[in-house]
């Protein structure tokens, strides 16, 4: 799917995103409530990086845990920046924000940052290559020794295990109240606009891109989460 047209769709969704996608929020809610633990050796008053934030909710989460961090919310979508920004204010946050529409090559270089977060974003990389420069970009915008959580779906589709794990996910997600119709799109995006690769072959592609070994600290059905260290050198 190229950028405009992912740009497009988030717009078209924005609205409703949270509220099509409440019923998931067990999965989400233990993500975060791993990267406390993660994070919690970051400075007191990191700079915190999310790529593509959407509505905020992985900022939300972490301006409550961490009271003195401050973040950049990234996101090519005005719409999802919107609603993000909205949460800040209703959060008591927004001072803490700073908000840019775009994607990674459009935010100005020069802020270093502590750590970042990236939330199924670099699965609509179908290209390996795109997707390593991809991850190349979050890494030079990272401190040496920067922390990225990273969370992608994955699968070996090519093993007799993915079509259970497939059924497994929809199933899981329609009785989470996904829309019919969503579902239906997931699971054709899945096989075209989707590159759900096999875990060690994520993990690859981040540790090329100037990242020590990701460590996989979470999965759920077809959810993983790696932590990964940028080198010194912000190369491979």
């Amino acid at each position: 799917m190229r950028e405009e047209e992912l740009k497009a769709l988030f717009d078209q969704q924005a609205a409703g995103y949270d509220q099509q996608w409440a019923g998931m929020a067990p999965i989400r809610n233990t993500l975060y409530f791993l990267l406390d633990s993660l994070f919690v050796g970051l400075p007191q008053e990191a700079r915190m990086l999310c790529v593509g934030a959407g509505t905020g909710a992985e900022i939300a989460h972490l301006a409550e845990r961490f009271p003195d961090w401050r973040f950049t919310a990234l996101d090519p979508s005005g719409a999802m920046l919107d609603l993000c920004r909205q949460r800040a204010r209703q959060g008591g946050f927004l001072d803490r924000c700073d908000f840019h529409q775009g994607y990674l090559e459009t935010l100005e270089a020069g802020q270093a940052y502590d750590g970042a977060t990236c939330f199924l974003v670099s699965q609509f990389f179908t290209d390996a290559q795109a997707r390593t420069g991809f991850f190349r970009q979050i890494a030079q915008r990272l401190k040496p020794g920067g922390l990225l959580a990273n969370a992608d779906l994955a699968a070996d589709t090519r093993s007799p295990a993915y079509e259970y794990l497939l059924h497994s996910w929809m199933t899981l997600m329609s009785s989470a109240g996904v829309d019919p119709q969503m579902l239906d799109r997931a699971r054709a995006a899945y096989a075209t606009d989707v590159a759900v690769l096999p875990a060690l072959q994520v993990a690859g592609i981040i540790q090329a891109a100037g990242f020590a070994a990701p460590v996989q600290f979470f999965q759920a059905g077809l959810m993983h989460a790696w932590l990964c260290r940028a080198n010194s050198t912000g190369e491979a």
